[in-house]
């Protein structure tokens, strides 16, 4: 069977027999997930009695009764993720795009990871395949791994592959790339989180760019009555970068942290007061957006 050669994790652990007969007591072994630009070794987490390891082993069993379900194979390499197995995934949707090598979202997904992974022209590679196997397909609503309090799914297919290279781009510093990438965005900007989460990338790609009108034309669109789900982050800095809210009313957060670092920098030249803001997000989540682009900007500004 397929999945005997899926995970280089120890089979005793992940197996099903062993899932039925211990299911409180399973934890994977910890395993060096990669080294970031600053040199740091990040390792997969623990997972004691995680909700998602449960959701991990419904979504294997299922892989395993289902092995011809590309749903099924892409569902299991995202609940690997969740756990914060980013190798294991990535061989996952490896094995995906080896068996349905014109399937977008295995590239999508795979993509995703070697961000996480710090690995960004294979992310860019996966990217651009995804955006060539999508060209005059029908968009489709991603379903979410992690839902919102309201359940709705927020993201498309094409969204997600556009915005993930934009993103990519940004990281490497290529802010023309990445301009061109989030520009081209297939949302259809149904939600209003749609709208501040790719804001908030425009604007600081335009500002790099020194294009402060389009900067300024980006979060026109943003005022404080919109229906915002889940990005209160991305909203927040969008109102901060209009002006509609001052920097001592900002609800300090990875992405409020990165946002003002940027901020310091562009507007008031003041990298001293920048890298204050990057030291503290640098203490944060490293495998969150934030953080990845903070870390890039800080190898970039300060080594």
């Amino acid at each position: 069977m397929k999945y005997f050669s899926l995970l280089s994790l120890s089979l005793a652990l992940f197996s099903c027999d062993s899932y039925q007969a211990s299911k409180s007591h399973i934890n994977p072994p910890q395993v060096i997930e990669t080294i970031t630009l600053l040199g740091d070794t990040l390792t997969s987490p623990e997972l004691k009695g995680s909700k998602s390891f449960d959701q991990f082993k419904s979504a294997q069993l299922n892989y395993f009764d289902n092995q011809d379900s590309p749903e099924a194979l892409i569902w299991y390499g995202r609940r690997i993720a969740y756990l914060g197995y980013f190798k294991e995934a990535i061989k996952v949707f490896t094995l995906g795009i080896e068996t349905y090598p014109n399937d977008a979202r295995f590239y999508r997904h795979r993509g995703h990871r070697y961000i996480s992974t710090r690995q960004y022209d294979k992310a860019i590679n996966d990217f651009e395949k995804a955006v060539i196997l999508i060209d005059q397909t029908i968009d489709q609503i991603e379903p979410d791994g992690l839902p919102n309090s309201k359940n709705i799914p927020l993201s498309t297919l094409h969204g997600n592959i556009w915005y993930h290279l934009g993103l990519t781009y940004y990281l490497k510093n290529d802010m023309n790339n990445a301009l061109k990438a989030f520009t081209n965005r297939s949302v259809t900007h149904k939600y209003d989180d749609n709208i501040v989460s790719g804001g908030h990338w425009l604007y600081m790609i335009y500002r790099r760019l020194n294009k402060i009108e389009e900067s300024k034309a980006v979060v026109d669109q943003v005022n404080q009555e919109m229906n915002i789900i889940e990005n209160m982050s991305y909203h927040q800095s969008c109102l901060f970068y209009k002006g509609l809210l001052e920097e001592s009313e900002l609800v300090i957060d990875e992405v409020a942290l990165y946002s003002l670092a940027n901020w310091y920098i562009y507007e008031k030249n003041d990298t001293l007061k920048a890298k204050e803001y990057y030291q503290e997000l640098l203490k944060g989540n490293p495998f969150s957006f934030a953080y990845i682009a903070g870390e890039a900007d800080w190898v970039r500004l300060y080594e």
